[in-house]
């Protein structure tokens, strides 16, 4: 029977931390799993269109991976979504992994970083893991992407998490909550000097390059300097993260082993 590897992620415009995350961990994977072709697909489609009429780099999104696979005679297929959260990009692939079921003889899918509490003690682990050594006075401030699907708790739980255990950081979101001026609020009543700006997405792309590291007037690095505190910012996505590679990993061996005992 053809076996296949399909890793799903939001995708990056950007060459290079594409190889640095996205490829990184689908060699994570690949490696693991080396009795299966390794394929790509993004969930966005804006990225997908800019990387075709831009480099001429044709990547499928999930339906058109799981068709071409169908059509292609692959009947067991191990999926991994590279998605932080259960939300609206994570939801886009269940949905047609649902769809194409009755294509396969057997059709898996890991599921996201953050989808159980050990979960997040593991994240809190890597993450310590990749943070500078910090003085009393320092934090790291680390950005998510945020989202308009009741997901986006995932956020601020996490940001609980670390509140609860003296851990040095802090989260906050682009597009929800916890915003970034409640951030700077309880920065400055922990009497902060430095914070250290980090990406909680997979890539180092537009959100990091952009909201968090530019120096517009609204990013997160402008207007914590403008509260009186130093800034330094780290353009590392969390695919660059071994530690958080291994928990894709562990993922999609978790659904794989479910599959097998439910088949049994």
């Amino acid at each position: 029977m053809k076996k296949a590897l399909l890793v799903i992620s939001f995708g990056t415009s950007y060459e290079s931390t594409r190889q640095k995350n996205i490829a990184a961990c689908e060699q994570q994977l690949a490696a693991c799993w080396g009795d299966r072709q390794l394929f790509r697909a993004f969930t966005s489609e804006m990225i997908i269109r800019k990387l075709r009429q831009r480099d001429g780099l044709q990547i499928d999104n999930p339906q058109q991976a799981l068709k071409r696979l169908a059509d292609a005679g692959y009947q067991d297929v191990a999926i991994q979504s590279l998605h932080i959260i259960n939300g609206d990009e994570y939801e886009k692939i269940a949905n047609e992994v649902r769809a194409y079921s009755h294509r396969f003889q057997r059709l898996v899918l890991g599921k996201p970083l953050l989808s159980s509490y050990d979960d997040y003690q593991q994240l809190l682990s890597a993450l310590q893991a990749q943070m500078p050594p910090l003085a009393a006075d320092e934090r790291v401030v680390f950005m998510g992407h945020g989202a308009s699907h009741h997901s986006f708790s995932a956020y601020a739980c996490l940001d609980h998490l670390m509140v609860a255990q003296n851990f040095p950081a802090l989260v906050g979101a682009v597009e929800s909550y916890p915003e970034v001026d409640g951030l700077i609020d309880r920065l400055q009543l922990q009497r902060v000097r430095k914070v250290h700006l980090m990406p909680l997405m997979l890539v180092a792309g537009d959100h990091a390059i952009n909201d968090m590291a530019s120096s517009d007037p609204d990013s997160w690095r402008t207007k914590i300097a403008a509260a009186g505190i130093e800034t330094q910012c780290w353009l590392q996505g969390l695919g660059e993260n071994p530690l958080i590679r291994q928990m894709f990993v562990d993922h999609l061996d978790a659904a794989l082993r479910q599959s097998q005992q439910e088949a049994a």
